[in-house]
């Protein structure tokens, strides 16, 4: 047995994870196949601990919001960053209490804001719109809500323009310069206690300096907001650390993060005489490499290129598509065979994009072979949807050898499920 990355090992020419055979997996469970390693969870997870031993952990629940993944994290201390009802639902469902829990989101409903209130989950608002309106809920509930303003820092980091939540232009945040009167409004308005600042540059980010320039312009926001009395109980920074997914490729890890941001907030918290609790909220780092997507290959065909026809597609994984992203893709039956030919993975949706790996170096590609995209653990899954008339797959947890189902294969009943034909059509 060999390691390939990380807790991926190979053994008898199979790829393994978390000890169990994903070939034997395929056969067993069918394909697609989602398969996550319980195991690395915690490791991921316990990096950030070990580098930010005060703060809090709020899991990005949109990287991956499956109920199994969310109790093993909460199972650990983590909180959550949450962007719907859906996501606050499962957070608290899975066993994370309420106030770990922040709401986030640039166009919350209503209704979203209803449930925060009467559940008493913190709210980081996005707009005067919306502080206005939950000030509103506030007062009809006869309740008091505690929010954070989501800050636009105005910071650029090096990653894909889609993915890149800090920018002026963004749709995300206060800008910076009008956050101090944003407070101000705020505290004189009933059933609303400003008591954090929050913000969130980006996605995959592979440098630490974007974190430092949010850090120092947070913190000097801290500063003004604090001189107008208002006691600021929490910085939530986000995160948005990046991981390697292009094999030899050196990312940033949670320890890296903190020596840079750890001596900013220290020094400045220290010279104001304040301790408000810092906040990290990642996501891609805890869950990303974390798992693995199995596909069959039903077809290899002789084109421009070598294509091989597999059963999954974007609609299982749309980041390939959608960001033109790169997955490292093995064929798990033949994991330490030697590359023969260049191929093209492609799925079965009806989509000239449905590329999930362009010219990778594989072994002899054959029907029936088993095909591991790797570190897809992170917005795979939770962006997956029923395009082409296609039931999602199903996921596996594994550690230590023993395996489990999280979520059941759906089937052709599920694709009508909730869908309705008028009698006047019958």
């Amino acid at each position: 047995m060999f390691t390939i990355k990380n807790h991926l090992e190979v053994q008898n020419n199979h790829l393994i994870i978390g000890g169990a055979d994903t070939t034997e997996l395929a056969e067993k469970f069918g394909t697609p196949l989602y398969v996550t390693n319980e195991s690395r969870i915690v490791e991921n997870f316990s990096a950030y601990r070990r580098a930010f031993p005060d703060a809090d952990i709020y899991y990005a629940a949109k990287a991956n919001g499956s109920l199994a993944i969310l109790r093993i994290l909460a199972r650990q201390g983590a909180g959550a960053d949450v962007f719907s009802f859906g996501e606050l639902y499962m957070a608290l469902l899975a066993g994370i209490p309420h106030d770990k829990i922040l709401f986030n989101g640039n166009s919350k409903t209503d209704f979203e804001l209803q449930k925060a209130t009467e559940l008493g989950v913190r709210v980081s608002v996005d707009s005067l719109d919306e502080l206005h309106t939950l000030s509103e809920i506030a007062q009809r509930s006869g309740k008091t809500v505690e929010i954070a303003f989501r800050v636009n820092p105005d910071v650029s980091p090096d990653t894909h323009p889609k993915i890149s939540t800090g920018l002026r232009t963004s749709k995300f945040g206060i800008p910076a310069e009008e956050v101090v009167n944003t407070y101000r409004e705020a505290s004189d308005l009933p059933g609303i206690a400003p008591c954090g600042i929050h913000c969130h540059i980006g996605s995959q980010i592979l440098d630490t300096e974007p974190f430092i320039e949010a850090t120092e312009k947070m913190m000097d926001l801290v500063e003004q907001v604090m001189r107008t009395g208002i006691d600021l109980k929490f910085v939530d920074i986000g995160s948005g650390l990046g991981i390697p997914y292009k094999k030899g490729e050196r990312t940033p890890q949670p320890q890296d993060l903190a020596s840079v941001v750890l001596p900013i907030f220290n020094e400045r918290t220290q010279a104001l005489g304040i301790s408000p609790k810092l906040i990290l909220e990642p996501g891609r780092y805890i869950i990303g490499d974390t798992t693995v997507l199995l596909t069959r290959v039903n077809t290899v065909k002789k084109a421009a290129r070598n294509f091989v026809g597999v059963d999954a597609g974007f609609n299982l994984l749309i980041r390939p598509a959608m960001y033109d992203s790169y997955h490292h893709v093995l064929v798990a039956n033949k994991a330490a065979s030697p590359p023969e030919g260049v191929y093209t993975v492609v799925g079965p949706i009806c989509e000239t994009g449905d590329v999930l790996a362009r010219d990778r170096e594989l072994p002899n590609v054959e029907k029936g072979d088993i095909v591991a995209l790797l570190d897809a653990g992170a917005y795979g899954f939770s962006m997956s949807s029923q395009y082409n008339g296609r039931p999602r797959c199903a996921e596996v947890l594994v550690k230590d050898g023993i395996v489990d189902i999280i979520r059941s294969r759906e089937d052709i009943e599920d694709l009508v499920a909730k869908q309705r034909i008028p009698a006047r059509l019958m």
